[in-house]
């Protein structure tokens, strides 16, 4: 009976599956230490099929990363509403990362702890996501900045950077938010937006920190 419901199913589903039973595996028990047949067996599918889908246990890795971080980045887009306010849109963005990190914490630790120490190609592919989910934010700190009218000429290397800074902050949050119980994303969210939203919006309002004038350095 097993066997016919094998055939029949679609092999699309049957492949999504099969992704999620390696994010599960990879997720919670490391990229070297997960195995094919307990991926296969997570699976409800037999070790030669998985690979007659997926080649060898890296193209099935590298297929889970490209899965999770395409969610991931969506669910970015699809949580901000650009006809907002800046601040409102920063906030849904935030609230929508966290939110994902959560829901899908073996997801997040194939993307954030896993791809990301065990070389190339796999670093190569998160570092493609974060690339996109950083000139996201760029965009929406350089279009709040000019639609604001307080500084329309704000250096794009200026907000290259806060962008970064900001989705750094974002990813390490994120982390010690998975591994603290009780932190819900809303509250991760709020603690992102009370650290960088006071600079952010300064900036809009075209009050930006500047360093000390060298008379009050101490001279070293």
């Amino acid at each position: 009976m097993g066997a016919v419901k094998t055939k029949r199913m679609p092999r699309a589903v049957r492949e999504q599956q099969m992704l999620d039973a390696a994010v599960r595996t990879f997720g919670q028990r490391g990229y070297m230490a997960a195995s094919m047949d307990e991926i296969a067996e997570l699976a409800g599918v037999s070790k030669p099929l998985v690979y007659l889908y997926l080649n060898s246990k890296e193209d099935l890795f590298t297929a889970c990363i490209r899965r999770e971080a395409s969610a991931l980045t969506e669910a970015v887009r699809a949580g901000v509403r650009t006809e907002e306010p800046a601040d409102r849109q920063l906030w849904d963005g935030l609230r929508a990362f966290f939110t994902h990190a959560a829901q899908n914490p073996d997801a997040w630790s194939v993307l954030h702890l896993q791809a990301r120490t065990h070389g190339e190609p796999f670093a190569a592919e998160v570092a493609a996501m974060r690339e996109e989910i950083v000139a996201f934010v760029t965009r929406l700190i350089a279009v709040a900045a000019r639609e604001a009218h307080r500084d329309p000429d704000l250096p794009e290397a200026e907000v290259a950077g806060l962008a970064e800074a900001l989705v750094g902050a974002a990813e390490s949050l994120a982390a010690w938010a998975n591994a603290t119980p009780g932190v819900s994303a809303r509250q991760t969210a709020a603690t992102l937006m009370n650290f960088a939203w006071a600079g952010l919006g300064n900036l809009m309002e075209g009050r930006p920190w500047s360093p000390p004038g060298h008379a009050h350095e101490v001279s070293g």
